[in-house]
């Protein structure tokens, strides 16, 4: 008789993740971005935070070919920063959302300019 090892599973409800985009410097041209952005300090990066369902990696080329995209991603968006999110994931979709709001507060009180979706 044979047993068959239990392989660790991640959990299907533990699959979304939140990510963080840096965006071009030239965003902050924009008036919309400015005025969601009152405490920008300069110098510091402008970001865009989302969560999703996919792998981080996954979901920038969409963003980047136009698909399902944030316009400031698809216009402005230079790369991710992992080292801002990756400890957070994976999670639970509930934990995704809150945390996608956490994190931008988190990052704009650090004086980033944050776009959220």
């Amino acid at each position: 008789m044979t047993t068959r090892r239990a392989s660790p599973v991640r959990s299907r409800s533990h699959h979304y993740s939140v990510y963080v985009v840096e965006l071009d410097g030239r965003v902050w041209n924009l008036a919309s971005f400015r005025k969601a952005n009152p405490g920008h300090e300069l110098g510091r990066p402008c970001v865009y935070v989302g969560m999703t369902g996919l792998d981080p990696d996954l979901r920038f080329d969409p963003h980047k070919a136009g698909v399902q995209a944030n316009r400031f991603v698809r216009e402005y968006g230079l790369r991710l920063l992992p080292q801002l999110y990756a400890v957070y994931n994976p999670m639970p979709y509930h934990g995704a959302c809150e945390m996608e709001v956490e994190l931008g507060i988190a990052l704009r009180e650090a004086g980033y300019g944050v776009w959220q979706g």
